[in-house]
């Protein structure tokens, strides 16, 4: 055993002996140890050892619940508390637990403050970000001023017409493209020679001759 846990166990009586007098609840031997170990790093078979030691001397109190030893204040040591007082106990006890969900409810209110604070702007940040949207903003105003200027605007109207003149002429230009593909095919039937030898006979040139895609309708 080291130094410090030796330690530990001497002082082990006293340490569980005021904490079943505070506590003045039953407790079995694991609840003690559980309840205690962190705190004062004992082991459990000081714990045991402790508790019966205290048993003996009487100075606790034990009794079986089935297989296992519950300990206790001896409560012969406590002043008989009346029903009146148990009554003003009770009192105290709805208005102390009133008091800590206020309390509780007060702290939640100040944590969710802290938390928007925390993450909001600084006075720096928020300066610095007003500068950069003045900038911005000057720089779309700008803009506006030159596109409001220009003389070169299209109408809706202009605009539409364009594409509906788009639109006819695409038609058309598919439409002889197919009559033009039409008549050639039916002038190759016969033809000894090869598509490629005729169109240079005839002259004809294609759309794919100059990279140029029939737009879509």
């Amino acid at each position: 055993m080291s130094k410090g846990r030796a330690e530990a166990a001497a002082g082990a009586p006293g340490i569980l002996l005021r904490y079943l007098q505070e506590q003045n609840r039953p407790y079995s031997a694991q609840d003690v140890f559980g309840n205690l170990q962190r705190e004062h790093g004992l082991g459990k078979a000081a714990v045991v050892k402790a508790l019966e030691q205290l048993a003996q001397q009487g100075k606790i109190k034990e009794k079986m619940y089935g297989k296992q030893k519950i300990y206790f204040a001896d409560q012969d040591q406590f002043d008989m508390v009346s029903d009146a007082d148990l009554q003003s106990l009770d009192t105290k006890i709805v208005a102390l637990t009133a008091k800590v969900q206020s309390l509780q409810q007060s702290c939640r209110h100040m944590e969710a403050e802290l938390k928007e604070l925390t993450s909001a702007l600084t006075t720096p940040e928020m300066q610095k970000e007003i500068q950069e949207l003045k900038k911005e903003c000057a720089g779309y105003r700008e803009r506006l001023k030159n596109i409001k200027a220009a003389t070169n605007h299209v109408t809706p109207e202009e605009k539409e017409q364009v594409y509906r003149e788009r639109q006819k002429y695409c038609k058309e230009w598919r439409k002889r493209k197919r009559m033009a593909t039409e008549l050639s095919d039916a002038i190759l039937e016969g033809y000894p020679k090869s598509k490629k030898q005729f169109f240079e006979e005839v002259g004809i040139e294609t759309d794919e001759d100059y990279n140029v895609k029939l737009p879509d309708p």
